[in-house]
């Protein structure tokens, strides 16, 4: 019996917005690509892109050999969960596409694994390629972004037309902003530069060894340092306690010439027993609590670490608090992924899921500004250009 790998993806500039597929057909035995597809859905949500990705993979598979064994590896958490059985559909728009992905083979022809972005490079490539083109063609005679309110709530997979669309709305202007509102607190968040933890994807959190930054990362402090002091708006600098944001705040600070004040509420999360290493060896040795840790966001690590629930209370106070110092300001918040992009899931008002749909490099930058009325506007998100 032949068995294929099925490797699928979708993404939205916008969720909803633009939106397009890939799916990759690959011999598990030979490693041959064996079927590409990609194709421009026009406007959709995320995770409408990547059950399309899917359903067409598994159709092309199943034109290949119809009772060949089908492995399905997904970065998507959601579509893995939901066509394993381990999490109930309740979004209408995804019911029907669930059920149109389990009609393609029989019950048990097919298993599913979730793979991280990086390992699924081939499907998101095509996805993107979709993008690209479908998109610019359906852009035609928009005109500028800039005159247009900010968009609705978004959680997308970044890439570089990503970051050109997000300066593209970096500034509010008088269209869509009451005079009355006055200029708002706004958070520059600027994730440290690389550990040596960091290129191998290990867990590093508050209660790890607290690496300094490496070689590479000091360039990247020395990059973003530059980047900002170009920029000419940072007031304040706050960093977390820990060692490479301490070190990375005092490189931006040296430049800009500012004090840099600690912030214990900008710490990364605590990981516990997973404290130092890769999601692999996590996942070999405490696979039950990974599981519930990836699916509950009250799940704690193994060994008593601290849940993205916890977490994600912890920055709200501290952001609340920031926000009443810092009002009408523009401040550098020198921190970790877990923070930024729970800071980006609450302006957002996106669900806990969404931190595992969010790509956060290392020295990279992203902003936040909050407006008196309480409304919070994403102008930026993994802005790596400085780096390159």
């Amino acid at each position: 019996m032949r068995e294929f790998i099925v490797e699928a993806d979708g993404g939205s500039r916008g969720n909803p917005g633009p939106a397009g597929y890939g799916s990759v057909v690959i011999d598990a035995t030979t490693g041959e690509t064996l079927v590409e597809e990609a194709e421009y859905i026009g406007v959709a949500t995320n995770n409408v892109a990547e059950y399309r990705g899917l359903i067409v993979g598994l159709r092309a598979a199943h034109t290949l050999d119809p009772v060949a064994r089908i492995h399905v590896r997904m970065d998507s958490k959601l579509v893995v969960e939901q066509m394993s059985g381990r999490w109930k559909i309740k979004h209408p728009d995804m019911k029907p596409l669930a059920a149109e992905a389990g009609s393609v083979f029989p019950v048990g022809q097919v298993t599913y694994e979730w793979i991280p972005r990086e390992k699924n490079k081939h499907a998101d490539r095509l996805a993107n390629q979709a993008m690209d083109d479908g998109g610019a063609a359906a852009s035609q005679g928009r005109g500028e972004l800039r005159d247009q309110p900010p968009p609705a709530a978004t959680v997308t997979k970044t890439d570089k037309t990503d970051v050109r669309a997000a300066r593209n709305v970096a500034a509010p202007s008088p269209g869509w902003a009451p005079a009355d509102m006055g200029a708002p607190a706004t958070f520059v968040l600027l994730r440290h530069g690389e550990t040596p933890l960091t290129p191998q994807k290990r867990f590093s959190g508050s209660g790890g060894t607290n690496p300094s930054l490496s070689p590479v990362g000091q360039d990247q402090a020395a990059r973003a340092a530059t980047a900002l002091a170009a920029r000419g708006t940072i007031q304040h600098i706050l960093a977390s306690p820990l060692t490479r944001t301490r070190e990375t705040a005092a490189a931006v600070a040296d430049r800009l010439g500012l004090d840099v004040t600690i912030e214990e509420g900008l710490r990364e999360t605590d990981f516990g027993a997973w404290e130092g290493l890769t999601f692999g060896e996590v996942r070999e040795r405490y696979p039950d609590d990974l599981t519930t840790w990836l699916a509950d966001p009250t799940a704690q690590p193994t060994g008593g670490g601290e849940s993205f629930a916890a977490t994600a209370t912890r920055i709200a106070a501290t952001r609340d608090k920031l926000i009443a110092a810092y009002a009408g300001r523009t401040v550098l918040l020198v921190t970790h992924v877990t923070p930024i992009k729970t800071f980006v899931q609450l302006a957002l008002g996106a669900p806990p899921e969404s931190l595992f749909r969010m790509e956060l490099s290392a020295a990279s930058l992203s902003a936040v500004a909050y407006y008196a009325d309480g409304n919070a506007s994403v102008r930026l998100f993994n802005d790596t250009s400085h780096l390159r």
